[in-house]
C-alpha cells in the first residue's frame, strides 16, 4: 500500500512538472512572438514614413526596431533602410555613418553587397570634378571595387564596374588636368609624372591618347629623343587614326603643320612616313 502510495505521487508530481515546463514554454513562445510583432509593426511604420518622405522619422522607426530586438532578423534590415532613407534625400554623410555601424555590427550579413554597394553611391555622388578633392573618388572607387571583387555575379557589381570606369576618366582627368599646369610652368618631371600615370594606371581612359603625346611633345623638347619616340610609337601603333596622333607627328616634322591645309585629305603614305621618322 506504501509503495503505491509513493507511485501515485510520484507519478502526480511528474505530470506537474511537465503542465508547468509546457506552460512556461508556450508562454515563453508567446511572449516571443509578441516582440517579433512589435519590431515587424515598427519596421512597418518607419517604411510608411520613407515613402511619405519623413525620412527623420523613418529613420527613427528603424533604429528603435533594430535597438528593441537585435537578435532579429528585421535588426540588420532596419539598419540598412536607414542608411538608405538617408542617401535617399541626399545626407550622404549620415548614410555612410549607418552603413559603417552596419559592416561592424553585422560583418557576416547576407546583403553586405548592397551595403558597400551603397557606400560607394554614398561618396560616388559626393564627386564634384577632377579638380577638387580625391577623398570622394577614392573613397568611391574602393566600396565598388570590393563589390566587383567579392560579389561579381550580383547587379551590384555590373553598375559598380560601370562606375568605376567613370571614376577611372575623372581620375585620369585630374592628372592631365596637372600635367597641363607643369608643362606649362616648364616643370618638365613634375609633367612627365602626370602624364606616365595616366598611361600605366588609366590605360583604357579616354584620356591616355593626349597623355601619350603629351609625354612625345615633352621628352622631344628636353631633347630625350629615343623616349619621344617610344611614346610615339605606342600611339601611332593605337590610335592611328587620332587627332593627338598627328600633333605627334608634327612634332617630328615641323613643316607638317603648314602644309596640313593644303594636304587636307589624309595622304594614304602619312602612316608609312610617320614611321620611317621613328626608324
Amino acid at each position: 500500500m506504501k509503495l503505491n502510495k509513493i507511485i501515485i505521487i510520484f507519478f502526480t508530481y511528474f505530470i506537474f512538472i511537465v503542465s508547468c515546463s509546457k506552460d512556461i514554454e508556450k508562454k515563453s513562445v508567446i511572449k516571443e512572438k509578441s516582440l517579433d510583432l512589435q519590431v515587424l509593426e515598427v519596421y512597418q511604420e518607419g517604411i510608411e514614413s520613407l515613402e511619405e518622405g519623413d525620412i527623420f522619422f523613418a529613420v527613427k522607426k528603424f533604429n528603435e526596431a533594430e535597438i528593441l530586438f537585435p537578435q532579429s532578423p528585421w535588426a540588420p534590415k532596419s539598419a540598412l533602410m536607414a542608411a538608405y532613407a538617408y542617401y535617399s534625400q541626399d545626407y550622404y554623410f549620415d548614410s555612410i555613418a549607418e552603413l559603417e555601424r552596419f559592416l561592424k555590427i553585422y560583418p557576416k550579413h547576407k546583403n553586405l553587397d548592397y551595403a558597400y554597394y551603397l557606400l560607394g553611391l554614398s561618396y560616388y555622388e559626393q564627386i564634384v570634378d577632377e579638380t577638387k578633392d580625391l577623398n570622394s573618388i577614392l573613397k568611391a572607387k574602393e566600396y565598388f571595387s570590393i563589390v566587383i571583387e567579392n560579389f561579381p555575379n550580383t547587379e551590384y557589381a555590373i553598375d559598380a564596374d560601370f562606375k568605376v570606369n567613370l571614376i577611372n576618366d575623372t581620375l585620369a582627368a585630374k592628372e592631365i588636368y596637372i600635367g597641363r599646369y607643369y608643362l606649362e610652368k616648364k616643370k618638365w618631371i613634375s609633367a612627365i609624372n602626370r602624364f606616365r600615370t595616366v598611361v600605366d594606371n588609366y590605360e583604357t581612359t579616354i584620356y591616355t591618347e593626349e597623355a601619350l603625346h603629351r609625354l612625345v611633345e615633352v621628352y622631344y623638347t628636353i631633347g630625350l629623343t629615343e623616349e619621344a619616340k617610344k611614346y610615339a610609337q605606342l600611339l601611332g601603333y593605337n590610335y592611328q587614326s587620332s587627332k593627338w596622333y598627328e600633333k605627334s607627328y608634327s612634332v617630328f616634322d615641323k613643316t607638317y603643320k603648314k602644309n596640313k591645309k593644303a594636304n587636307f585629305k589624309k595622304n594614304k603614305s602619312l602612316i608609312k612616313k610617320f614611321k620611317s621618322l621613328l626608324d
